[in-house]
């Protein structure tokens, strides 16, 4: 007869089968899936979380967590299984004060939002995706209050995606950054401009996805344990153990859209990639502090991928597969990668403006849970916070609010981990060269991922 703890892992490993069905059905809802088949998807999807609540919140769940919460047994646990246990517990509490009724029906709702913000992204209509919006905030903060009723939902949401973070902490570091950005942007923006204009100019979206298989490679991506495909907006899908998947977004008149894009992608799949399979099916193989996350990804993309060493090794080699690269000195090249100049695209923006992207959707996310703030009034709010910030204004919503996928799906509250990620960088760097020494020998060397043919 099997113990608790045998009996608890069986029962992880039931639920987990259910995640992977469903974040298969959402990668390939966002990648492949054909039009005429998206209706089936989602209701695949909406059948599927349904069942998935059903064992996150029975009986016999609960009866297991409270069983291994006993100190006794708690203590005998190692520790992948205690944090388990621990968050097991916690999410079991909320989820229990949520009607499966109400519970589909947002998961529904978040799926057909998904798809009206890539229609709506794709045509640059705000009004396509605002009714789908309205109902995604509305249901997001029932949701919240469900799980924690007496907390500011907002807090609940900050803490989701980054455990023990609140707005108190982020209003005082946000602040102080923008405090010192602002000034420095002016600066910066009175300065000569560097001439770019070598690089304008069109490349083959064919040509593109090599050099993004190619950037993967270099960087130390296992292609036997992962895949790559093309979405509306680039992302990770950590799947399973052995199948982390990455997508990237492609335009012909900028490459180094999708070259960053690549790099940063494969910054968060080689992290996917790295979790031991002695954690599977435990909270330990999905990192919830998704600040930690977001530096793996922000580490490769700025810290890595901008400097000069990163491409020697491999310049040549993106002259061959764009080879009007070939015409561009590597100077000017890493010169047009590091310019500081405010644009609309937070995912193509530059170190120093960058911050002030998330600080824009920070302060937006706060007006939208605390403030009085009406859908129909977030495009006019998102233009009037970009002109201050970045002395910028989108010419369309699709530059605009459109631009980012998160608040289709409700992800409110992501957005502060791609900042607190980037602050994180500065010391992760500060360690890694004081235990191995120049990062630019390291890069020059091409010992990025390890010894790569592609090193010149």
């Amino acid at each position: 007869m099997k113990n608790t703890l045998e009996e608890f892992k069986d029962y992880l490993h039931r639920m987990r089968q259910y995640d992977h069905v469903l974040t298969l059905l959402h990668w390939d809802l966002s990648t492949l899936a054909p039009e005429k088949g998206v209706e089936a998807h989602m209701n695949a999807i909406n059948y599927f979380s349904t069942e998935q609540f059903r064992l996150s919140t029975a009986e016999e769940y609960g009866k297991m967590l409270r069983e291994l919460s006993a100190p006794e047994l708690f203590d005998s646990l190692d520790e992948a299984m205690q944090l388990t246990v621990k968050r097991g517990r916690r999410d079991y509490e909320r989820f229990k004060r949520i009607p499966e009724e109400f519970y589909s029906s947002y998961t529904e709702v978040k799926a057909r939002s998904e798809r009206a913000w890539e229609k709506a992204k794709r045509a640059s209509d705000f009004s396509v995706f605002a009714p789908h919006l309205e109902k995604v905030i509305s249901m997001t903060k029932d949701f919240v209050r469900y799980m924690e009723p007496e907390a500011d939902p907002y807090e609940v949401l900050l803490d989701m995606y980054e455990e023990g973070m609140d707005s108190k902490v982020i209003d005082r570091v946000f602040g102080e950054l923008k405090e010192g950005l602002l000034p420095l942007l002016k600066k910066i923006g009175e300065s000569p401009r560097p001439d770019l204009s070598a690089l304008e100019g069109k490349y083959d979206i064919a040509a593109q996805k090599k050099v993004q298989s190619m950037l993967l490679e270099y960087i130390g991506f296992d292609k036997d344990a992962g895949a790559m495909a093309e979405s509306e907006h680039p992302f990770t899908t950590e799947l399973c153990i052995g199948d982390v998947r990455v997508t990237n977004h492609y335009k012909e008149e900028d490459p180094i859209s999708a070259i960053f894009s690549a790099i940063h992608e494969g910054g968060h799949a080689i992290f996917g990639q790295g979790i031991d399979s002695v954690y599977q099916d435990t909270a330990v193989e999905r990192v919830d502090m998704m600040g930690l996350h977001e530096s793996q990804s922000r580490f490769y993309e700025n810290i890595l991928g901008r400097r000069r060493s990163f491409w020697v090794p491999i310049y040549r080699k993106l002259g061959e597969l764009l080879p009007k690269v070939q015409e561009i000195p590597l100077d000017t090249f890493v010169r047009a990668i590091n310019a500081v100049q405010p644009s609309m695209i937070r995912t193509e923006a530059d170190e120093v403006t960058y911050c002030l992207h998330i600080i824009l959707r920070y302060e937006m996310e706060k007006e939208i849970f605390r403030g009085d703030v009406s859908v129909d009034q977030l495009p006019g709010l998102w233009n009037d916070k970009m002109e201050e910030l970045l002395g910028i204004r989108p010419r369309n919503d699709g530059e605009g609010i459109l631009q980012d996928m998160h608040w289709s799906d409700g992800s409110f509250g992501y957005f502060p981990s791609y900042l607190l990620g980037s602050m994180y960088d500065g010391m992760f760097l500060e360690a890694l060269e004081k235990e191995k020494g120049s990062v630019d020998a390291i890069l020059e060397a091409g010992r990025i991922g390890g010894d790569h043919s592609l090193a010149a």
